[in-house]
């Protein structure tokens, strides 16, 4: 497969689970990631999928829209490493927000889908 066949593949698998966390549907966010899914961030450090999850069902954390720009994929066997370029907007305890940053997302394929095992998210700075 060549780069640019990644790309296009990842950007679909990126755009589904982008659309399952606007759903703000724990069930739906929950086929994207795998059982010990963790989410780095900076403001708050590692979160865990059970934390994440919580959140957002308490309402918490809502997200109103996503979008990410993939920009590269390496794939290892039955892992890829996707580096995009991110945004989103929602609410997290009731404050609105509207983020735009680098994410580094590992997936692992299973049974023929591609399920996340981690983001990393860093905030763009730079044009």
């Amino acid at each position: 497969m060549t780069d640019d066949q990644l790309i296009k593949q990842f950007q679909s698998v990126e755009d589904n689970f982008n659309q399952a966390l606007t759903s703000n549907d724990i069930k739906e966010i929950s086929n994207y990631i795998s059982t010990d899914w963790v989410l780095l961030v900076p403001q708050f450090g590692i979160i865990t999928k059970d934390r994440f999850l919580y959140v957002v069902e308490q309402g918490e954390l809502s997200h109103t829209a996503m979008k990410k720009q993939v920009l590269r994929v390496k794939l290892y066997h039955d892992i890829a490493i996707v580096t995009a370029r991110g945004m989103n907007i929602g609410f997290y305890k009731g404050e609105s927000f509207n983020a735009e940053h680098w994410v580094t997302s590992v997936y692992k394929k299973e049974n023929k889908n591609w399920i996340c095992l981690m983001i990393n998210e860093a905030p763009v700075t730079c044009k």
